[in-house]
Protein backbone atom coordinates (compact mmCIF):
# COMPACT_ATOMS: atom_id res chain seq x y z
CA UNK A 1 0.00 0.00 0.00
CA UNK A 2 1.23 3.49 -0.83
CA UNK A 3 1.89 5.54 2.28
CA UNK A 4 1.47 8.96 0.67
CA UNK A 5 -2.03 9.95 -0.48
CA UNK A 6 -3.14 10.90 -3.95
CA UNK A 7 -4.19 14.57 -3.95
CA UNK A 8 -7.59 15.03 -5.63
CA UNK A 9 -8.34 18.60 -6.71
CA UNK A 10 -12.01 19.57 -6.96
CA UNK A 11 -12.90 22.77 -8.80
CA UNK A 12 -16.72 22.70 -8.58
CA UNK A 13 -19.04 21.11 -5.98
CA UNK A 14 -20.80 18.97 -8.59
CA UNK A 15 -17.58 17.66 -10.17
CA UNK A 16 -16.08 15.49 -7.46
CA UNK A 17 -13.90 12.42 -7.64
CA UNK A 18 -16.76 10.01 -8.38
CA UNK A 19 -15.60 6.54 -9.36
CA UNK A 20 -11.94 7.56 -9.21
CA UNK A 21 -12.15 7.72 -5.40
CA UNK A 22 -14.03 4.41 -5.32
CA UNK A 23 -11.26 2.83 -7.39
CA UNK A 24 -8.55 4.13 -5.07
CA UNK A 25 -10.47 2.86 -2.03
CA UNK A 26 -10.81 -0.57 -3.60
CA UNK A 27 -7.03 -0.68 -4.07
CA UNK A 28 -6.36 0.66 -0.55
CA UNK A 29 -4.68 3.78 -1.89
CA UNK A 30 -5.17 6.77 0.43
CA UNK A 31 -6.37 10.03 -1.02
CA UNK A 32 -7.09 13.54 0.16
CA UNK A 33 -9.51 16.07 -1.29
CA UNK A 34 -8.33 19.61 -1.96
CA UNK A 35 -11.51 21.61 -2.62
CA UNK A 36 -10.49 24.63 -4.66
CA UNK A 37 -14.17 25.58 -4.92
CA UNK A 38 -14.33 25.84 -1.12
CA UNK A 39 -11.24 28.04 -0.84
CA UNK A 40 -8.52 25.44 -0.31
CA UNK A 41 -5.10 26.54 -1.53
CA UNK A 42 -3.00 24.72 -4.11
CA UNK A 43 -0.05 23.08 -2.30
CA UNK A 44 3.34 24.52 -3.11
CA UNK A 45 5.22 21.19 -3.01
CA UNK A 46 4.68 17.67 -4.25
CA UNK A 47 6.56 15.79 -1.52
CA UNK A 48 3.47 14.85 0.45
CA UNK A 49 1.67 13.08 -2.42
CA UNK A 50 2.11 9.87 -4.41
CA UNK A 51 0.15 11.34 -7.34
CA UNK A 52 -2.06 14.27 -8.35
CA UNK A 53 -5.59 14.08 -9.76
CA UNK A 54 -7.42 17.07 -11.22
CA UNK A 55 -11.17 16.83 -11.75
CA UNK A 56 -13.48 18.81 -14.05
CA UNK A 57 -15.09 22.22 -13.76
CA UNK A 58 -17.07 24.79 -15.76
CA UNK A 59 -14.26 27.34 -15.89
CA UNK A 60 -11.55 27.61 -18.56
CA UNK A 61 -7.86 27.10 -17.97
CA UNK A 62 -7.45 30.36 -19.91
CA UNK A 63 -9.45 32.33 -17.32
CA UNK A 64 -7.80 34.82 -14.98
CA UNK A 65 -8.22 32.79 -11.78
CA UNK A 66 -5.79 33.10 -8.85
CA UNK A 67 -5.41 29.35 -8.35
CA UNK A 68 -4.46 28.55 -11.96
CA UNK A 69 -0.77 29.68 -11.93
CA UNK A 70 0.03 27.67 -8.77
CA UNK A 71 -1.81 24.68 -10.24
CA UNK A 72 0.35 24.84 -13.37
CA UNK A 73 3.46 25.17 -11.20
CA UNK A 74 2.48 22.13 -9.12
CA UNK A 75 1.86 20.02 -12.22
CA UNK A 76 5.22 20.98 -13.69
CA UNK A 77 6.92 20.21 -10.39
CA UNK A 78 5.26 16.79 -10.32
CA UNK A 79 6.26 16.12 -13.93
CA UNK A 80 9.87 17.00 -13.13
CA UNK A 81 9.88 14.30 -10.45
CA UNK A 82 7.81 11.73 -12.40
CA UNK A 83 4.99 11.97 -9.86
CA UNK A 84 1.96 10.80 -11.87
CA UNK A 85 -0.71 13.35 -12.75
CA UNK A 86 -4.16 12.42 -14.05
CA UNK A 87 -6.69 14.92 -15.36
CA UNK A 88 -10.40 14.59 -16.14
CA UNK A 89 -11.79 17.12 -18.67
CA UNK A 90 -10.74 20.47 -17.15
CA UNK A 91 -8.04 18.48 -15.37
CA UNK A 92 -6.78 17.12 -18.68
CA UNK A 93 -6.68 20.67 -20.02
CA UNK A 94 -4.72 21.81 -16.97
CA UNK A 95 -2.17 19.04 -17.55
CA UNK A 96 -1.90 19.81 -21.26
CA UNK A 97 -1.40 23.54 -20.79
CA UNK A 98 1.06 23.10 -17.90
CA UNK A 99 3.24 20.87 -20.08
CA UNK A 100 3.27 23.15 -23.11
CA UNK A 101 0.04 22.44 -24.96
CA UNK A 102 -2.77 24.87 -25.66
CA UNK A 103 -6.47 24.90 -24.86
CA UNK A 104 -9.15 26.42 -27.07
CA UNK A 105 -12.65 25.98 -28.39
CA UNK A 106 -13.59 22.55 -29.70
CA UNK A 107 -15.35 22.54 -33.10
CA UNK A 108 -18.56 21.42 -31.32
CA UNK A 109 -19.79 21.00 -27.79
CA UNK A 110 -19.93 17.42 -26.57
CA UNK A 111 -22.63 16.69 -24.01
CA UNK A 112 -23.66 13.16 -23.16
CA UNK A 113 -22.59 9.69 -24.18
CA UNK A 114 -20.34 9.08 -27.16
CA UNK A 115 -17.85 6.55 -28.42
CA UNK A 116 -14.10 7.13 -28.16
CA UNK A 117 -11.53 5.12 -30.10
CA UNK A 118 -8.11 4.03 -28.87
CA UNK A 119 -5.10 4.49 -31.12
CA UNK A 120 -1.36 4.83 -31.07
CA UNK A 121 1.56 2.82 -29.73
CA UNK A 122 0.49 3.06 -26.08
CA UNK A 123 -3.10 1.90 -26.49
CA UNK A 124 -2.40 -1.70 -25.53
CA UNK A 125 -0.34 -0.64 -22.51
CA UNK A 126 -3.17 1.47 -21.11
CA UNK A 127 -6.28 -0.34 -22.39
CA UNK A 128 -5.20 -3.88 -23.20
CA UNK A 129 -7.34 -5.34 -25.99
CA UNK A 130 -9.99 -2.61 -25.73
CA UNK A 131 -10.12 -0.56 -28.92
CA UNK A 132 -13.19 1.60 -28.23
CA UNK A 133 -15.75 2.33 -25.53
CA UNK A 134 -18.63 4.67 -24.79
CA UNK A 135 -17.57 7.55 -22.54
CA UNK A 136 -19.40 10.49 -21.02
CA UNK A 137 -18.67 14.01 -22.29
CA UNK A 138 -19.31 17.56 -21.11
CA UNK A 139 -17.06 20.14 -22.72
CA UNK A 140 -16.84 23.00 -25.18
CA UNK A 141 -13.06 23.41 -25.15
CA UNK A 142 -10.26 20.94 -25.72
CA UNK A 143 -6.49 20.63 -25.60
CA UNK A 144 -3.69 20.19 -28.09
CA UNK A 145 -1.11 17.53 -27.35
CA UNK A 146 1.80 18.91 -25.31
CA UNK A 147 5.32 18.23 -26.62
CA UNK A 148 6.28 14.60 -26.15
CA UNK A 149 2.71 13.41 -25.59
CA UNK A 150 1.06 10.51 -27.41
CA UNK A 151 -2.62 10.49 -28.34
CA UNK A 152 -4.49 7.66 -26.65
CA UNK A 153 -8.17 8.37 -27.45
CA UNK A 154 -10.09 10.39 -30.00
CA UNK A 155 -13.38 10.56 -31.86
CA UNK A 156 -15.12 12.36 -34.70
CA UNK A 157 -16.17 15.31 -32.53
CA UNK A 158 -12.89 15.85 -30.65
CA UNK A 159 -9.56 14.66 -32.03
CA UNK A 160 -7.78 14.56 -28.68
CA UNK A 161 -9.88 12.71 -26.11
CA UNK A 162 -6.89 11.52 -24.09
CA UNK A 163 -3.11 11.65 -24.15
CA UNK A 164 -0.24 10.02 -22.30
CA UNK A 165 3.11 11.55 -21.50
CA UNK A 166 5.34 9.41 -19.29
CA UNK A 167 3.28 8.35 -16.24
CA UNK A 168 0.71 11.12 -16.81
CA UNK A 169 -2.77 10.74 -18.30
CA UNK A 170 -4.86 13.66 -19.54
CA UNK A 171 -8.46 12.99 -20.57
CA UNK A 172 -11.07 15.19 -22.21
CA UNK A 173 -13.81 12.63 -21.58
CA UNK A 174 -15.24 11.68 -18.19
CA UNK A 175 -14.68 8.07 -17.11
CA UNK A 176 -15.22 8.93 -13.43
CA UNK A 177 -18.99 9.37 -13.72
CA UNK A 178 -21.55 7.90 -11.36
CA UNK A 179 -25.26 7.75 -12.04
CA UNK A 180 -25.89 10.42 -9.38
CA UNK A 181 -23.38 12.73 -11.07
CA UNK A 182 -25.08 12.34 -14.45
CA UNK A 183 -28.48 13.22 -13.01
CA UNK A 184 -26.96 16.21 -11.19
CA UNK A 185 -25.13 17.51 -14.27
CA UNK A 186 -28.21 17.18 -16.46
CA UNK A 187 -29.78 19.99 -14.44
CA UNK A 188 -27.14 22.35 -15.89
CA UNK A 189 -27.96 21.38 -19.47
CA UNK A 190 -29.98 24.50 -20.36
CA UNK A 191 -27.13 26.76 -19.29
CA UNK A 192 -24.96 25.22 -22.03
CA UNK A 193 -27.21 26.71 -24.76
CA UNK A 194 -26.47 23.75 -27.01
CA UNK A 195 -29.01 22.37 -29.47
CA UNK A 196 -29.46 18.59 -29.51
CA UNK A 197 -27.56 16.94 -32.34
CA UNK A 198 -24.87 14.37 -33.16
CA UNK A 199 -22.59 15.55 -30.34
CA UNK A 200 -25.22 16.84 -27.89
CA UNK A 201 -27.75 14.67 -26.07
CA UNK A 202 -30.76 15.86 -24.12
CA UNK A 203 -30.87 15.24 -20.37
CA UNK A 204 -33.38 12.46 -21.00
CA UNK A 205 -30.99 10.75 -23.41
CA UNK A 206 -28.07 11.15 -20.99
CA UNK A 207 -29.97 9.56 -18.13
CA UNK A 208 -31.57 6.76 -20.14
CA UNK A 209 -29.95 3.44 -19.21
CA UNK A 210 -27.22 5.41 -17.39
CA UNK A 211 -26.61 2.58 -14.94
CA UNK A 212 -25.88 0.04 -17.67
CA UNK A 213 -23.74 2.50 -19.62
CA UNK A 214 -21.70 3.39 -16.54
CA UNK A 215 -21.17 -0.29 -15.77
CA UNK A 216 -19.76 -0.78 -19.28
CA UNK A 217 -17.54 2.30 -18.98
CA UNK A 218 -16.11 1.01 -15.69
CA UNK A 219 -14.15 -1.60 -17.63
CA UNK A 220 -12.28 1.18 -19.44
CA UNK A 221 -11.90 3.22 -16.25
CA UNK A 222 -10.44 0.23 -14.39
CA UNK A 223 -7.86 -0.29 -17.12
CA UNK A 224 -6.87 3.39 -17.32
CA UNK A 225 -6.78 3.91 -13.57
CA UNK A 226 -5.04 0.57 -13.03
CA UNK A 227 -2.20 1.55 -15.36
CA UNK A 228 -1.99 5.03 -13.81
CA UNK A 229 -1.63 3.85 -10.20
CA UNK A 230 1.26 1.60 -11.24
CA UNK A 231 3.39 4.75 -11.36
CA UNK A 232 2.47 6.16 -7.94
CA UNK A 233 5.38 7.18 -5.77
CA UNK A 234 5.85 5.55 -2.37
Amino acid sequence: MKTKPVAIFRHHPAEGAGYFATFLDAHRIPHTLIAIDAGSAIPTRTDDFSGLCFMGGPMSVNDDLPWLPPAFDLIRAAAARDIPVIGHCLGGQLLAKALGGSVGRNPVKELGWGRVDASGPLAAEWLGDMTAFEAFHWHGETFSLPPGATRLLGNAHCVNQAFVIGPHLGMQCHVEMTEAMIHAWSRFWKAENAAPGPSVQTPEEMCREAGARIAAMRDAADRLYGRWIAGLKA
